[in-house]
């Protein structure tokens, strides 16, 4: 009984497997068959990459070289065809037709390629019933097989690579119905159906190789996006930290001097007062609220101050001295220069040039190494300037994995305060970062900084 229902599961499996068999084969070969799908040309890409000597203007038509290539093609075939073509059973205006009928599925490959197969595999049997009983009959010597080995070959590379044994498989089945049909010798069957599998089965590996590298080009460039992505909010988030301090430190003073203002003033009117305690009770919420924020943002990142003290006052330009002396004692020579009158600046400004300055000086310690390095800050009306340039490395710089994402973040700072930001290669081999960030009423925020002290 065991036996029985093992034998019975086993006949259920294979007629499973055939029956999917048969559906992929339905799916592919005729639902559809006739369908649009035009190639596209080639990329610019590739052909930079190709041919990188081709003048520019020509590159335009290089992208159209295999359409080009695929149309000598049926242009040869149509012209062999022709002068093949003598006294028997193809001739005149009939032989003018059936090449017409074989040059035209190469070309149909580019526009409609499982129907170009099916059109080539009709030339193939009108050319075997056309020479049945003649002297020199073969199904495989005469053109139509040969064009038709093609058409299968470029059907493979313009669609899918399992195409190729299913195409086989109709082909050969075909040609042994023919075979009995016409009464042709079918000896040269075997070795010409290895060759023909041989064929496919290469260019269904180059289909597959290609489709492949298409997968990890798109893996790579969702991966590039993604890391992009998360590298712009984790800058974010420390941005945020970071004027947390700033905006924290703020809101304290505030709410200190509105509760200490009704004891600087005798008889302290009730409304006054109340307007004071009012805006006390707002900057402590408000500070209340921002410390509740900043910890969401941390949350995210427990380890963000594991290698810094998260009490300590944040950086500011007049702390560049000592990042100067850090990159130095790591070796790159560096030269700061400062145009301008040194004045107080907002905290966020300050705290973002700083970062910047860093940043820069970190790039070229890493892509440039032996390079020497030069920070220029400049105060000028209306905003602070901040250039930082290094010239070509001096020996080849050490892969660094997650790297090339620093410039993210130095831009997402410069966005924030409403400036505007460079970066690029410059002519002898270097890199320049060189940022602008505007300042509104510099005179005013002295005056209420020299205040506060």
């Amino acid at each position: 009984m065991n036996q029985r229902t093992q034998k019975q599961d086993s006949l259920h499996s294979e007629a499973r497997i055939a029956h999917g068999v048969l559906h992929r084969l339905r799916q592919d070969l005729f639902v559809d068959a006739f369908a649009f799908r035009p190639m596209p040309p080639l990329e610019d890409a590739k052909i930079s990459r190709w041919v990188p000597w081709l003048p520019e203007r020509l590159r335009g038509w290089a992208r159209w070289l295999p359409h080009v290539t695929v149309g000598f093609f049926s242009v040869f075939v149509l012209l062999v065809d022709l002068a093949s073509s003598g006294p028997g059973p193809l001739h005149g205006m009939v032989a003018a037709g059936f090449a017409l009928l074989l040059a035209a599925p190469p070309m149909l490959t580019l526009f409609r390629p499982v129907g170009a197969y099916w059109l080539s595999l009709a030339a193939f049997a009108v050319g075997a019933f056309a020479e049945a009983g003649t002297p020199y009959a073969n199904l495989f010597v005469s053109g139509a097989f040969p064009t038709h080995v093609m058409v299968m070959v470029l059907v493979v590379l313009r669609t899918r690579p399992r195409l190729a044994m299913e195409m086989w498989l109709v082909t050969f089945a075909t040609a042994v119905v023919l075979t009995v049909l016409t009464g042709t010798d079918a000896g040269d069957m075997p070795p010409v159906a290895v060759f023909c599998g041989v064929v496919l089965i290469s260019a269904a590996a180059i289909r597959a190789w290609r489709e492949e590298r298409q997968e990890v080009v798109k893996t790579q460039t969702v991966t590039e996006e993604e890391r992009t992505r998360r590298t712009l909010l984790e800058e974010r988030a420390l941005i945020a930290r970071e004027l947390h301090d700033v905006v924290a430190h703020h809101m304290s003073v505030i709410a200190i001097q509105a509760e200490a203002a009704p004891y600087r003033v005798k008889d302290t009117p009730p409304e006054l007062a109340t307007s004071f305690a009012t805006i006390r009770e707002n900057a402590v919420a408000a500070l209340a609220e921002l410390r509740r924020i900043l910890g969401v943002v941390r949350s995210a990142d427990p380890d963000a101050f594991a290698e810094s003290d998260p009490e300590a006052p944040q950086p500011t330009l007049g702390h560049l001295d000592s990042l100067l002396d850090s990159v130095r004692s790591a070796g790159l020579t560096v030269e700061a220069v400062v145009t301008g009158s040194p004045r107080p600046l907002p905290q966020g400004v300050e705290l973002s040039a700083y970062r910047i300055v860093q940043e820069g000086l970190s790039n070229a310690l890493r892509h440039s190494p032996g390079a020497d390095a030069r920070v220029e800050i400049s105060y000028v009306l209306g905003g602070l300037g901040v250039r930082i340039v290094n010239g070509a490395p001096s020996r080849l710089a050490k892969p660094s994995p997650g790297a090339g994402h620093g410039v993210l973040g130095m831009r997402e700072r410069v966005q924030m305060l409403g400036g505007e930001m460079t970066a690029d290669h410059t002519e002898d081999g270097g890199f320049e970062v060189a940022a602008f960030i505007p300042v509104a009423n510099t005179t005013g925020e002295t005056k209420a900084g020299g205040a506060r002290a």
